[in-house]
């Protein structure tokens, strides 16, 4: 649909549809979600908390001057005329399965801001202490939440959920019935385990159905006099806890352990490796949402990529998480496509913002991994929302190409710039949800801004 069509649709929506009975709303969702989802796609989100430097890593300026550019050098993929750092040696090549998005802008510099800007379309540049609005991951399970799946559609291994003491994603006012199935821990730790999973004892299961009838009577007396929708949601945690006891093909998914040596290895044999793999298990499995966060140990001092000069020295610190990067993320992307995942299943890569291209100097506030002694002057790189590249594998996409452009420092995008709510309508997109639809319907009795402001990038539109 034309923009200007689009906009006058959704005006007329948002104005002529109000007096729409809330039934009436949910019934034309189902209608659209008949008629337009494609039921049987998935996305995977690497988040990158703090936000990788773009100038080190996907949009490398190595004609800019010494106070810009980094020491890496940039290095041919087997896509000629694309280049990415010398960091991701695996990345480069296989650069024919993916595609980089270098022109994401927005203005919300602080972490929860911008998190809350890209996660879930939240419109305040002003950092605030939670979500106001669900994040697209949420929404998502809402749209296809189905009631006899046997697996959870939203999962989220090491979970988007917080930045310090800031919660920078969740289901706002769709309530916690759309929290994610939580996986926590190190899945390369020998003695991991996903708890709640699978009962293989019939004798166990037998006597949990007999407790949860049990609780069920208790539970149906309370429920009637429940004013705050938080028994709905404790029914719908009881509903999904009993499946997932109960399903043997649960207990299978999450079972990274059933992977061969060969192919744990190929993915890493660390915390990102491993999290990545039980994200492939999962979408393969029929999971719709599969989110986890890249950060920890492997990214430095401060385990994570706020690669302020404070906290990380920035080179020192991309070069010490590039290798765990490159290994998990390649291997993410050439097992979906090696499995006929491709179709299906959309990987994005991406945090909240870029760096600044201007490198800072600023004495380091304690030694550690990639981080000089307390008092060392060491190069840095601040926030910069001004500029951001994204990496997209899968979902049907034309792969193999550079969608926009920043300028020579890196600082502004001057072709094909994009905004979050582009790059949400993108996800939207790949999962089948028409994006006047969704601007016309409720959610919890509320509009969200996600849905008037953002068009579907159409480089980033699946061939299928």
């Amino acid at each position: 649909m034309a923009e200007t069509n689009r906009r006058q649709v959704l005006r007329a929506g948002l104005t002529g549809f109000t007096s729409l009975t809330l039934p009436g709303l949910y019934r034309a969702r189902a209608e659209s979600a008949n008629a337009d989802s494609k039921s049987d796609t998935a996305i995977i989100l690497v988040w990158l908390r703090g936000g990788q430097s773009h100038l080190d890593t996907f949009d490398m300026k190595p004609l800019a001057t010494s106070d810009y550019r980094g020491p890496f050098s940039p290095v041919d993929t087997n896509v000629p005329g694309i280049q990415i750092t010398e960091l991701y040696p695996r990345l480069s090549q296989c650069a024919d399965r993916y595609s980089l998005l270098r022109s994401v802008a927005h203005n919300a510099g602080g972490h929860p801001a911008g998190s809350l800007r890209v996660l879930g379309g939240d419109p305040a540049s002003a950092d605030k202490p939670a979500p106001k609005y669900p994040d697209w991951m949420s929404i998502a399970s809402h749209l296809r939440r189905n009631p006899t799946q046997q697996i959870p559609n939203y999962v989220a291994i090491n979970p988007v959920d917080r930045y310090d003491s800031f919660r920078i994603a969740g289901p706002a006012y769709l309530g916690p019935s759309y929290e994610p199935f939580k996986v926590t821990g190190d899945p390369n730790a020998p003695e991991f385990s996903v708890p709640n999973v699978g009962l293989k004892n019939e004798d166990d299961k037998r006597r949990l159905n007999e407790r949860s009838v049990l609780r069920s009577k208790i539970d149906r007396m309370r429920r009637d006099i429940d004013q705050t929708g938080l028994m709905h949601a404790l029914d719908n945690f009881d509903t999904q806890a009993l499946r997932l006891l109960a399903s043997p093909d649960a207990a299978t998914a999450f079972d990274i352990s059933q992977e061969t040596d060969r192919i744990r290895e190929r993915y890493g044999r660390n915390r990102w490796g491993q999290q990545c793999l039980m994200a492939r298990r999962l979408v393969e499995a029929g999971v719709d949402i599969v989110a986890t966060e890249f950060d920890g140990p492997l990214c430095g001092r401060v385990s994570n990529w706020d690669d302020h000069a404070v906290n990380h020295h920035v080179f020192n610190a991309n070069a010490h998480r590039a290798p765990f990067f490159d290994q998990a993320v390649s291997a993410l992307i050439e097992d979906i496509y090696d499995r006929g995942l491709d179709k299906r299943v959309m990987v994005v890569v991406t945090g909240e913002f870029g760096r600044t291209p201007r490198i800072s100097h600023v004495a380091s506030s304690g030694s550690g991994v990639a981080s000089a002694a307390k008092g060392t002057v060491q190069p840095g790189r601040d926030h910069w929302p001004r500029a951001n590249t994204m990496l997209f594998a899968g979902g049907g996409i034309e792969t193999g190409q550079v969608i926009g452009a920043t300028d020579a420092r890196g600082e502004d995008p001057i072709s094909h710039r994009v905004t979050p709510y582009d790059f949400l309508a993108t996800i939207f997109d790949h999962l089948g949800f028409d994006m006047v639809q969704l601007a016309l319907q409720n959610f919890a009795g509320r509009r969200n801004p996600i849905f008037a402001k953002g068009d579907p990038i159409p480089e980033l539109a699946g061939k299928a």
